[in-house]
């Protein structure tokens, strides 16, 4: 009877003591795992008296309890599934890549393996072991001594009553809701909050070897860039899209990594190759940190996996790099310039990530790894350490070997047209071919000649940054109509209340675009969607500076054709003609012009001094005291967000009227200029009139409290202050007010 209830109390049965469970498998029925024990005394045994029987089911439980969290730990240990994977001298990824296909092609009956389950498996037999101890220590003090049975072995494995049953209830969680990874962890972390402290003891052992494991996983992520989940139960997850990986064969992988380049693959994995899986995310580490360890993991697979191409364009042109990138950045502070050409120098023969950097992460990581309980704050300590010296590193790849300053200096010159004088060029060269559509098929060709001719007289040599910028005119499929040929064709009624919006169809021209390219790994920082703002502005600034261009070529043309007109008239003795007495029927709309010039050129002074380059102003004091790469970017991104705002090109009512405006002024110049072969004043008073109402409805907007008293345009009183100098635009907005506000005069 002793031995048989030592063996029960190891989780085997016999005649006395019998299994529930096994006897249902016997007769063919299905057993489910059960909530409780299925050890039972055989119901034949008399000679047991009902005191001792409920003591010997009391102890047998313990024996249940250890069979299951026995078979728990040895299945969660079993690494069969490891044996089909032919170990080669591959690379760490395409392993863990391969450990995962392996796993998840069996069969579907069989859950997928977890290391997580592993690691807690591991810390139930350290238990196990304990309490197997237990029982033969009271085996051997049995057989020695003349003891009370039931009393010794209640007394030696009582302190396991309370750890095998909570246990056990943790192991039923597991396995019935399939738990791993992350998850796992939340478990273990909410139960350690309990007031027994043999029970607190065990769970905090089993969360350390649960965390085991995820620091092994940081250790890989953070140190080398590697994601080493076969299981898929880190909480940093690859893109379900872009992870083709898990679906191809070794021939497939082999051949697609074969054919993408290194920086394109850096690049895909850097804005859409990872993400946070918050399913897996444990409930103790904060989002903040999540995003944190992501971006930390990205960074070092940039820096460990630099650019050929980049390595060799910044061995080839250093020299050259150093010597443009000082005349280029002279509107910088000088310090910084000395500061930056210094650790250009030094970071050409360096790696962009030195060992010893990567030996600092390591050892932070090992010190979490070596403590016995986890502590949030030296988690969090230690993940912002290793953000800070991933992000210093990028911040140097960026800002000083790829140059950041230069190409913000760029795209302000050729995007924010900082460069006046070759867009003032480009302009007039392209000005003949603008008055007529834009071929779908070569219209992109044609405006290439000028833009050509503009570059060949006005950019240098020095200027590095100009090849990477191209002209595009892309095509949207309708038909696209154009200025001076539309005015001939289209009879576009302007009489009464004909009003001309943005709703019509818009100038073919006005789709002119930007492309600039941009290298390994500033791609990085210029995404697509920051490219696509700066786009948008430009050809807000290129649609303005063509209007302001046009109302000036109208007067200089009109008043060259009035002065060679007056040389005719008076060399042959005439006093006046017919033609000049047109023109002087049509005076009164040079002062309609004055206006449209006046708007334009101070919505033009606007934009340029009070929002591009004070914001331009602001962002490079940031680029000078910051060494932070994602403070970079949310120091770019909140410049884009200030100029797209102050600009009004967030606010659809304000930029309807605006393009409407610019709209009224082509026209207006373009029937002037035409006034000598078709007379039409009509035309002419109603775009007048339209052209006011839409300038008085702009300024009645823009002093609204809501624009005017906001922070989001801190320039906009001056603006309205320039505009409203003789408080024009306020008596005629008055007057509009009135006009419109007026009811008719009730019948006496």
């Amino acid at each position: 009877m002793l031995h048989e209830l030592l063996l029960a109390l190891l989780g085997f049965t016999g005649d006395l003591i019998i299994d529930e469970r096994e006897q249902l498998k016997t007769l063919g029925l299905d057993s489910p795992l059960s909530d409780e024990s299925t050890f039972k005394l055989a119901p034949d045994i008399s000679f047991i008296q009902p005191s001792e029987r409920d003591l010997i089911e009391r102890l047998i439980k313990l024996g249940f309890y250890y069979r299951e969290l026995d078979r728990f730990a040895n299945k969660s240990r079993n690494l069969s599934w490891i044996r089909s994977v032919v170990v080669t001298s591959v690379h760490p990824l395409e392993r863990a890549d391969e450990l995962s296909k392996q796993s998840s092609s069996g069969s579907s009956e069989q859950k997928k393996p977890s290391v997580y389950r592993r690691a807690v498996a591991n810390g139930i037999v350290e238990i196990l072991s304990v309490y197997r101890s237990a029982v033969l220590h009271i085996e051997q003090k049995l057989l020695a001594e003349t003891t009370p049975i039931l009393a010794t072995v209640t007394q030696g494995l009582n302190k396991f009553f309370l750890l095998f049953p909570p246990l056990y209830e943790v192991v039923l969680e597991i396995e019935r809701d399939d738990i791993r990874g992350g998850q796992l962890l939340n478990v273990l972390n909410k139960r350690c909050h309990c007031g027994v402290p043999e029970l607190r003891a065990c769970l905090q052992r089993l969360l350390w070897h649960g965390h085991q494991v995820m620091y092994n996983q940081l250790a890989a992520w953070m140190v080398y860039g590697i994601l080493q989940d076969p299981h898929e139960e880190f909480f940093i997850k690859r893109q379900e899209d872009g992870d083709l990986d898990h679906r191809s064969s070794q021939e497939e992988i082999s051949d697609k990594l074969a054919r993408t380049s290194v920086h394109e693959t850096s690049l895909t994995d850097w804005h859409s190759g990872f993400h946070i899986s918050l399913d897996m995310l444990p409930d103790h580490i904060p989002m903040r940190l999540g995003e944190s360890v992501l971006f930390a993991g990205k960074a070092i697979r940039v820096l460990r996996n630099p650019s050929p191409a980049f390595q060799f364009q910044k061995d080839k042109s250093f020299q050259q790099t150093m010597r443009g990138s000082q005349r280029i950045r002279g509107f910088m502070h000088s310090d910084f310039s000395e500061k930056e050409t210094e650790l250009d120098a030094d970071l050409t023969g360096e790696e962009l990530l030195p060992q010893s950097e990567a030996d600092k992460i390591e050892a932070m990581l090992k010190d979490l790894k070596e403590s016995s309980e986890f502590h949030k704050r030296s988690f969090e300590c230690t993940v912002d350490s290793v953000r800070a010296i991933a992000a210093s590193h990028l911040w140097q790849l960026v800002v000083v070997r790829a140059d950041l300053n230069g190409h913000l200096k760029a795209l302000k010159d050729y995007f924010l047209l900082e460069k006046g004088d070759f867009f003032q060029c480009f302009l007039e060269e392209s000005r003949q071919l603008m008055r007529f559509p834009p071929r779908q098929s070569t219209g992109e060709a044609d405006l290439m000649v000028p833009f050509q001719l503009a570059a060949t007289k006005t950019i240098g040599e020095e200027d590095k940054y100009f090849s990477r910028v191209s002209l595009r005119l892309p095509s949207f499929g309708v038909t696209v109509r154009s200025s001076q040929a539309d005015l001939a064709r289209s009879k576009v009624a302007l009489t009464g209340k004909a009003k001309i919006t943005s709703d019509t169809s818009v100038d073919g021209w006005d789709a002119i675009a930007l492309e600039y390219s941009v290298d390994w790994p500033m791609q990085l920082f210029f995404t697509q969607e920051v490219l696509s703002k700066y786009l948008k502005v430009f050809q807000y600034l290129i649609r303005l500076k063509r209007t302001q261009m046009e109302l000036e070529k109208s007067w200089a043309s009109v008043m060259h054709q009035d002065h060679m007109d007056f040389a005719q008239h008076r060399k042959d003795g005439t006093k006046e003609s017919i033609s000049q007495q047109r023109r002087q029927g049509i005076r009164p709309m040079w002062r309609v012009r004055e206006h449209m010039a006046f708007l334009i050129r101070n919505l033009q002074f606007y934009i340029q001094v009070d929002v591009i380059e004070s914001q331009w102003k602001v962002l490079q004091t940031h680029i000078h005291d910051s060494q932070d790469f994602t403070e970079l970017v949310g120091f770019h991104q909140e410049y884009l967000s200030a100029l797209i705002s102050q600009s009004f090109l967030d606010i659809g009512a304000v930029s309807r009227i605006l393009d409407s405006i610019m709209k009224l002024c082509l026209q207006f110049c373009w029937n002037i200029e035409n006034h000598e072969s078709n007379p039409n004043t009509s035309e002419l008073e109603n775009i007048s009139e339209e052209f006011n109402q839409k300038s008085n409805s702009l300024y009645t907007i823009l002093r609204s409290s809501k624009l005017a008293g906001s922070q989001r345009a801190p320039f906009l009183r001056r603006f309205l202050l320039r505009l409203n100098f003789n408080s024009f635009y306020e008596a005629t907005t008055r007057g509009l007010l009135n006009v419109v506000r007026q009811r008719p005069a009730l019948p006496l």
